[in-house]
């Protein structure tokens, strides 16, 4: 493929609600424009964007692909991404190195929870947008019925510049409202307007006049003078006002017959911004801010968006030149890391295919193998004029599970494809509970990390089982008590001799545990204090009633014995360790578990859903306050009943809420559930015990 002028390359990212036809769509793009030979078929596992084995196996898009086609003296680079909101990550990479949004809208289902979510990531980047509404050819197709949704939800600068030539099994193609023409069959062949389609493409194209006149004053007095429109200001207008962002053209087709594909790619074309229309790219260049104009002579900035990991080929790193041009065989600057980078042979890559190009200019997307420390959202430059762009703000993940090897042979293998895996997707995070002792990953959601899993396993070979994660309880007392407890063994030559009182008091909450001596007329030398001490920090990582960590509790050694000859500090240690125990036995010990800060934003029909979901939890409201169509609720929750909460929101919410979680504190755990909590501890402990 040819080097292309800035001013003749769109980026566009495909975007929709999952199932709504946006690969069979960039299948049918490719197909129509020459860059493929035959149109793949999702069902079949064979189209050019997903081409990952867990793609396949499930019929969906779940990474984001690039595929560039030329079509009239262009290129394009479509973004296809995943639709389901678990990898939304690869929708929020894909703005970064788009100029503009591809909304497609099913003809059947209509606007849906994933259509508003991905319209509004692209409103606040402010990407110049389109609305295909896809799958005309689709049973209970209704173009009409659509448009009135797509305005309603979206907003009434979704204006239509197409109207479709039938439907369901009668759509045939399209008329162009702007030129008043017909466009037919999988070639968009020009034709009249039939008859019947005449007089409700007029009105039509009424609407889409009063549209673009509003926009413009000149047009608006010739408009309300009531002067036709010529054709060229109609197109000039729409054009605009799309670029701008004032004007949302909506367009119909068929990705999966091939129908309106030609006349979508020219309205592309048209209607939306080249790099160099959509501006200059703002960086940071030695501490100040600089404006880069989209140059291919220009200082080089490139922002990394996509990585992915492979064992055998090796790191790919994906990238859009915003300024100067990304040469073959060069010397690169990562700016954020501060390293350079040996670059080797760039890439053009669609799909799964590389074809090896001498330059990436400024505006274009491309793609370089195994770079060492270049990560998703580094800039790359020169050194000898470093800039940096904005990094990518990626969602934080809102689910984690632990993560465990399946055999001892995995564990090495895991450990090394945990951080390759992250650096592939920054929307999973592995964190490792010190509290627990696990591995948890988090991400975006149950089937992110089921994919994450299967990744681990046909990427490195490490297979891993997934599992809810522990809680971190704790153990504490409610009562003051004393405690005593004598270590003697004579064995023939030494013995051994240790003898301690304690006194055990409940401290408040979050005072954590603290130790004294209060040991008077040397009854328990000085010497052997420590190892009491010793004794008592290493019994009070094992509580008596579930063996979990103890916390706000006050041990004071008050008394004791010892013996000139058999006494040592392992016998004081075993002493303190046993008097301690004994203690906490009759010190009336309960469970604590931890209590979250519950951040809840929904929209408002909803809010009685999750308030009564959050009664089920042992939560408590704190207050509620509205947000513009939303209410976010502020509450208190114990992390065991929150450990799937981002599922259940989904769910009761149609995937429309979000929420935030920080640990607030420890309370003590209701008895019917410590008695089921303790049980459970015990099993585990046996369980582990049994694996050994």
């Amino acid at each position: 493929m040819r080097t292309y002028d800035p001013a003749h390359i769109r980026n566009v990212a495909l975007l929709a609600h999952g199932g709504a036809g946006k690969t069979s769509l960039s299948e049918a793009i490719l197909f129509s424009a020459g860059a493929i030979t035959r149109q793949g078929k999702v069902t079949e596992g064979t189209t050019t964007s997903d081409f990952e084995p867990e793609e396949t196996k499930r019929h969906i898009s779940i990474n984001l692909s690039l595929l560039p086609c030329e079509w009239k003296g262009h290129k394009l680079n479509v973004l296809d991404t995943p639709g389901y909101a678990d990898f939304v990550g690869e929708v929020v990479a894909s703005l970064r190195a788009a100029d503009s949004a591809a909304i497609v809208v099913d003809a059947a289902a209509g606007v849906e929870v994933g259509t508003e979510q991905v319209w509004q990531l692209a409103e606040r980047l402010l990407l110049p947008r389109m609305v295909v509404v896809n799958k005309m050819d689709r049973e209970n197709a209704d173009f009409a019925r659509t448009l009135d949704q797509v305005q309603s939800v979206l907003g009434k600068r979704c204006v239509p510049v197409q109207v479709p030539i039938g439907a369901q099994s009668e759509f045939t193609g399209v008329v162009d409202l702007v030129r008043m023409r017909a466009y037919l069959g999988t070639d968009s062949e020009e034709k009249d307007i039939p008859d019947a389609l005449a007089g409700p493409a007029q009105a039509m194209r009424e609407k889409l006049v009063e549209a673009v006149a509003e926009l413009n004053d000149d047009l608006i007095a010739k408009y309300l003078e009531g002067t036709e429109l010529t054709q060229e200001e109609i197109a000039t207008g729409v054009r605009e006002g799309t670029k701008n962002g004032k004007l949302v053209p909506v367009v119909a087709v068929s990705g999966v017959q091939n129908k309106g594909v030609a006349r979508f790619l020219d309205v592309v074309i048209e209607l939306l911004p080249s790099p160099v229309e959509r501006g200059k790219a703002k960086a940071k260049g030695n501490g100040s801010d600089v404006e880069l104009a989209v140059d291919p002579s220009g200082p080089l900035a490139a922002l990394v968006f996509k990585t992915t990991a492979d064992p055998y080929v090796g790191k790919l790193t994906y990238f859009r030149v915003f300024s100067g041009t990304f040469r073959s065989n060069s010397q690169v600057w990562n700016a954020p890391k501060s390293s350079d980078e040996r670059i080797g042979q760039v890439f053009t890559v669609r799909g799964k295919t590389q074809e090896p190009v001498p330059q990436v200019v400024a505006g274009d997307i491309g793609a370089v193998s195994k770079l060492s420390a270049t990560g998703t959202g580094d800039t790359l430059c020169t050194k000898e004029k470093p800039l940096v762009l904005a990094p990518i703000e990626f969602p934080q993940p809102s689910i984690g599970m632990s993560v465990r090897p399946t055999t001892k042979a995995d564990l090495d293998k895991m450990s090394q494809a945990l951080p390759r895996l992250v650096e592939e997707d920054p929307t999973l995070k592995v964190r490792r509970d010190a509290d627990t002792g696990e591995t948890v990953l988090w991400g975006m959601g149950e089937n992110h990390l089921d994919v994450a899993a299967e990744k681990l396993h046909r990427k490195f070979g490490a297979g891993v089982t997934l599992d809810v994660p522990r809680v971190p309880y704790r153990e504490t007392i409610t009562v003051k008590t004393e405690s005593e407890y004598k270590h003697k063994k004579q064995t023939g030559g030494h013995g051994q001799y240790g003898h301690v009182l304690l006194r055990l008091e409940p401290l408040k909450r979050g005072e954590g545990f603290k130790f004294e001596s209060a040991v008077v007329g040397g009854s328990v030398p000085r010497n052997f204090i420590p190892a009491v001490e010793k004794g008592v920090n290493e019994g009070r990582h094992e509580g008596v009633m579930a063996g979990y960590p103890l916390v706000d509790v006050k041990v004071v050694l008050y008394d004791g014995s010892y013996h000139d000859v058999d006494s040592s500090e392992m016998a004081f240690k075993i002493a303190s360790a046993q008097a301690l125990k004994k203690g906490l036995a009759d010190a009336r010990p309960v469970l604590l578990e931890p209590i979250l800060n519950l951040r809840v934003v929904a929209p408002e029909e909803f809010t009685g859903d999750v308030i009564s979901d959050l009664n089920t939890k042992r939560a408590r409201v704190q207050g509620m306050n509205r947000d513009g169509k939303s209410t976010i609720v502020e509450a208190q929750a114990p992390q065991a009943e929150l450990l799937r909460y981002a599922v259940d929101l989904r769910s009761m919410t149609q995937g429309r809420a979000s929420f935030t979680t920080e640990f607030s504190h420890y309370e003590e755990v209701p008895s019917f559930i410590a008695q089921k909590v303790a049980a459970d501890r015990q099993a585990q402990k046996q369980a582990e015990k049994e694996e050994k």
